[in-house]
């Protein structure tokens, strides 16, 4: 009975903790992730509209104050573009076998008003082709009317920083560049 009690009572200070410093859980509801990058022929894209994002936002009077965590997980194989045979050298650049999945986890945030949304700085741990490092995420925020928010931002690395050989097709005509941008797009809600 008294355990009962005592994990009642854990329970309600961690529900009134959030409500006081206006910690709220967010989940991704409307994701795009396009990955672009060029070739020796010509550039080239690949979207997915697949993933799983969830968050706690900090807001105060309806501001957003900080963001005290955040995760991003999105099967490496939802990447499309145009060429099926492209999508299949991308797969087996990236190991997706073996590591079926890139993901993000934000490690600190900082987050200042810009505009009519946020300036989000973000540093965390990007993990591709299962190899992690640290990175500096920047995105724009935006609180819509029904308190969903709305993220968009882009980030600029190289493959090779994640041990991925930029692909070739046809035998080594087709040669992939090494840089590439991953640009992010999307809205959390409270589930």
């Amino acid at each position: 009975m008294k355990a009962a009690l005592l994990l009642g009572f854990c329970i309600a200070a961690i529900g009134m903790s959030a409500t006081v410093f206006g910690q709220t859980n967010y989940k991704g509801s409307d994701i795009k992730t396009t990955l672009a990058g060029t070739s020796n022929i010509h550039d080239w894209v690949m979207i997915s509209q697949k993933g799983t994002c969830n968050a706690v936002v900090v807001l105060q009077d309806g501001a957003i104050t900080n963001i005290s965590s955040l995760q991003f997980s999105m099967p490496a194989e939802s990447l499309k573009s145009e060429h099926t045979q492209m999508d299949k050298n991308t797969y087996k650049a990236l190991n997706t076998s073996k590591n079926p999945n890139i993901s993000f986890t934000a490690t600190s945030s900082t987050v200042k008003p810009n505009g009519k949304g946020y300036l989000i700085n973000t540093k965390g741990k990007l993990t591709i082709s299962g190899v992690t490092k640290d990175v500096d995420l920047v995105a724009h925020g935006v609180v819509n009317a029904d308190k969903s928010i709305h993220f968009t931002g882009s980030y600029k690395f190289k493959m090779t920083e994640f041990k991925v050989t930029p692909p070739s097709i046809m035998l080594g005509t087709i040669k992939v560049g090494d840089p590439l941008e991953v640009k992010y797009d999307f809205v959390v809600k409270t589930p």
